[in-house]
């Protein structure tokens, strides 16, 4: 049995008024993209990668990504050759040496699109989120490792399609969310080959947990077509990612990524069914904090008719500010939230 979960409901656009996505003049193409040694980007985002496809703005992509391991890690926590995807084996065994690093994620990509360019914002819709495989990891180290225990191995748990549950120990039970950790574009050329490790302007390994199918992320363009990667595929997480690790595990999703010309955007942006969320990122947490409840600021002044004031106000009454994680070296990230409810006209 399959689990799928579907966007049921247009999602507002998070841009102020005018910046309008690129031109669609027909339906869109759906691509599919699986992982292979040719098709991934592992453990980099770099403006000079060669892409492993190109669409056009607006276009679908059914894609593969794999969770953050090798075949050696996984059969050292107990899981039996068998179910260890061939897609994985084939990966590490092949894209070594210069071809990986200096991050750890493999990553789906990059993919082309048309129209992209330095001053554009690139809306990637999560239409839906399969899970690949029946079972996730999570290992322990991250931001107090002194609580790990090193002679225990990464804990498997078992994801159970049917309740979306995976039962930590016997009487507790975790409900699944799943979400690609790192979704992200190529970072200006001058940064060169970027890690995967932590998120930035580019968005990458943002880790935030919101980013479920239904939602869309709008990441700054900062090359021409983008670049955009996806991977490390979790299936439940807590905000802060503490230990390191989610669930990690590998899934297969459905995204639509749209090119929205002239939409300037500092750092990414996101919407959910529920909430607009800014994200920020900084290797110092104060400074993270600050950034994204001001990009919060600044969009609701932009976009909802008020003095930054009031919307430095309304955050405090109504938003959320979270850690969204404490582990992806040498940054940490922080998301603001607002909820849509709190908009009673449209």
């Amino acid at each position: 049995m399959k689990a799928t979960f579907v966007l049921t409901a247009g999602i507002a656009v998070i841009a102020a008024a005018g910046s309008a996505p690129s031109a669609q003049s027909s339906a869109p193409t759906t691509h599919r993209l699986e992982a292979t040694p040719t098709t991934v980007a592992y453990g980099y985002y770099w403006a000079d990668a060669r892409p492993a496809l190109r669409i056009a703005s607006g276009d679908i992509v059914d894609v593969d990504t794999l969770l953050t391991n090798t075949p050696n890690g996984l059969a050292r926590a107990g899981v039996p050759d068998d179910r260890i995807q061939a897609s994985l084996k084939s990966i590490v065994a092949t894209v070594t040496g210069d071809r990986r690093g200096p991050g750890g994620h493999i990553l789906t990509g990059p993919i082309y699109v048309e129209g992209a360019e330095p001053g554009d914002a690139l809306e990637v819709t999560i239409l839906s989120i399969d899970f690949a495989i029946d079972y996730g990891y999570n290992g322990c180290s991250g931001f107090l490792p002194d609580n790990c225990d090193r002679s225990v191995p990464q804990k498997i748990l078992t994801l159970d399609r049917r309740t979306m549950t995976a039962e930590f120990k016997p009487g507790i039970v975790v409900p699944l969310r799943p979400f690609f950790g790192s979704m992200g574009v190529a970072p200006a050329p001058e940064l060169g080959r970027v890690s995967s490790n932590p998120p930035g302007r580019h968005a990458g390994n943002l880790d935030n947990r919101e980013l479920v199918a239904g939602s869309t992320l709008y990441i700054p363009v900062f090359v021409p077509g983008a670049l955009f990667e996806i991977g490390d595929g979790h299936a439940a997480q807590g905000d802060g990612e503490v230990d390191q690790t989610a669930i990690e595990t590998s899934l297969r999703g459905r995204v639509q990524v749209t090119v929205r010309k002239g939409m300037r955007l500092a750092w990414p942006r996101a919407e959910t069914a529920t909430d607009y969320i800014s994200m920020a990122s900084d290797e110092n947490l104060q400074v993270a904090t600050a950034t994204a409840i001001q990009q919060m600021v600044d969009f609701l002044a932009d976009t909802k008719g008020l003095t930054r004031h009031e919307a430095y106000q309304l955050i405090s009454i109504a938003g959320n500010v979270a850690v969204t994680q404490l582990v992806d070296k040498p940054v940490f990230g922080v998301h603001v939230k607002v909820p849509k409810r709190v908009f009673t006209s449209r």
